[in-house]
């Protein structure tokens, strides 16, 4: 599929076709694109078609390329350099200076600026079901990698809420989900893989008779991929966990935490995300807390998105009168920026 969108791509922007301010790609087998060169790392480049939009050429199909406004390009373990770009799929030149690919971290890097989401979902049945739920979540995170920083700060949270009954049976209405969480996180990098963390987490959930659970951390982290469509990490650490149930009491323990978080955009307008943290207690494992989930981002406008996702959390040991699993499925639209 790749090779006939290259292959479409080189026939209407290839040849004597000029642009104004067009960048330039020359392929191994001879074709020349032209149009808007975007991010070059990896094994990869991300190319902008005015046709066709924005595809991945493989930097191993680059015989050259060329970047005639002024661009930002950033050398591993140096201050970045900006100048006019000359590159093929083995090296990158910046004026009069070559690097090879494998010392440059990327070619025309994003911008270093907050991203996120905001996603509200709600749903309401009358009639023979009674049933009304909402709720709303929103991430943020900085992503910075530069001379002066190589580091992330992201933080979100999220609330769902909803009651049943009232139906002609004429039974009460009953609150059956209310719960929020609140988390920051901060990893510092140590080189492009090893990185160290803080994190600090704040959960209730007033159906499972949970006040509230506090549960700061540190620990090591590896980036086994951080491409523009794919990114996967592994985390291991320690985590303080203070709970406070409602009516019975307490529960302190130093966790284990190991975790993974992986992203994979599988198309121009469909995006896949996975995680999942592990909690066993030092002094018991068989006192734990699983959180993990699942979900699917389809594209709808430059800034609007579906979501579906699939949320799984146990604790072995909940309160009293409480079950130790909570499964939520929400569908809903989200704004990104």
């Amino acid at each position: 599929m790749k090779k006939k969108v290259l292959l479409t791509l080189a026939i209407l922007t290839g040849g004597g076709a000029t642009m104004s301010q067009a960048d330039t790609v020359v392929l191994s087998n001879g074709d020349t694109l032209n149009g808007t060169i975007g991010i070059v790392s990896g094994d990869s480049m991300k190319f902008t078609s005015p046709a066709f939009g924005e595809v991945t050429i493989p930097l191993a199909k680059v015989r050259s390329y060329t970047i005639d406004a002024p661009t930002r390009v950033q050398p591993r373990g140096e201050p970045s350099v900006t100048g006019q770009i000359r590159g093929d799929s083995t090296t990158v030149t910046v004026d009069q200076k070559t690097y090879p690919m494998a010392e440059v971290k990327s070619v025309n890097p994003p911008k270093q600026e907050w991203t996120g989401a905001v996603v509200g979902n709600f749903s309401l049945a009358r009639g023979n079901t009674n049933r009304f739920t909402v709720g709303a979540e929103a991430a943020a995170a900085l992503r910075r990698d530069d001379q002066f920083n190589n580091d992330r700060i992201s933080f979100g949270g999220g609330y769902n809420y909803g009651e049943s009954g009232g139906g002609p049976g004429g039974t009460d209405k009953t609150t059956d989900t209310d719960n929020w969480n609140a988390f920051g996180k901060y990893d510092r990098y140590w080189d492009d893989q090893w990185y160290g963390y803080a994190s600090l987490k704040l959960e209730h959930d007033r159906i499972a008779a949970l006040y509230y659970r506090l549960s700061p951390g540190v620990g090591i982290g590896y980036q086994w991929i951080e491409t523009p469509d794919i990114k996967f990490r592994t985390e291991a650490g320690v985590t303080y966990i203070h709970e406070e149930f409602d009516p019975s009491g307490t529960n302190d323990n130093a966790a284990l935490r190991l975790a993974y978080a992986y992203d994979n955009r599988l198309s121009d307008t469909v995006s896949l995300f996975h995680t999942l943290e592990y909690l066993p207690a030092f002094d018991d494992p068989g006192d734990y807390i699983i959180n993990t989930d699942i979900g699917l981002r389809a594209k709808l406008t430059d800034s609007f998105f579906a979501q579906f996702r699939i949320l799984y959390k146990r604790d072995s040991t909940p309160a009293e009168g409480a079950l130790k699993n909570d499964l939520l499925y929400t569908i809903g639209v989200g704004w990104n920026f």
